[in-house]
């Protein structure tokens, strides 16, 4: 088992400096299966960071007819609505455990802080920050230059566990595609099809 400290050291690549006095300002939470740890139009004042489990983020369409899975998130990923975490607006999004979670969460309080408390932590947190944007970019470009079927390969290379723990349709929602879509492209990978 990874502890906190570990994944913050990994995470913000902070070169050298210790961040012990970060990782003690995290709580480790409890979430069961279905429980939500935001919800939209909530204000959230807590980041977390999942130790184990699944949470999905998840809106509805315009019309209110549709839910679309925006990320599902696993173990070693960060997760709160960020313009609600850093700006105090509503939450655009539900976040919704598809497992029962262990997640890691620092207030935003305590965040604000980490400036006093941790040497050069302006220069950590831009780092962290321009990779997290690097993150977004490139899965945008995803999104709007692959096919489907490349959508799904690349998923099932970087979260491979995913497709065990969460219901295909909100894959399929996150991948943009439609949930027969999905499984014509799994039918296809397992038969060795082309």
């Amino acid at each position: 088992m990874t502890s906190i400290h570990d994944y913050l050291q990994t995470y913000f690549d902070a070169d050298g400096v210790d961040l012990t006095p970060m990782a003690a300002l995290f709580e480790l939470i409890e979430l069961q299966k279905n429980d939500y740890f935001l919800k939209m139009d909530q204000y959230t004042t807590r980041l977390g960071f999942i130790h184990e489990g699944l949470l999905r983020f998840y809106a509805y369409n315009e019309d209110g007819s549709k839910e679309v899975t925006q990320w599902i998130a696993n173990q070693g990923m960060f997760v709160t609505d960020l313009s609600s975490f850093v700006f105090d607006a509503p939450s655009r999004w539900h976040i919704q455990a598809l497992s029962d979670v262990k997640i890691y969460v620092i207030r935003r309080a305590d965040y604000r802080r980490l400036d006093e408390i941790i040497t050069d932590w302006a220069t950590i947190e831009t780092r962290f920050i321009a990779k997290c944007f690097v993150h977004l970019e490139n899965r945008v470009f995803q999104q709007l230059s692959m096919s489907a079927e490349e959508k799904y390969v690349s998923l099932l290379q970087y979260m491979p566990e995913i497709f065990n723990q969460a219901p295909l349709q909100y894959i399929a929602s996150m991948l943009g595609m439609t949930p027969e879509t999905l499984s014509r492209l799994r039918r296809k990978r397992v038969s060795g099809g082309k």
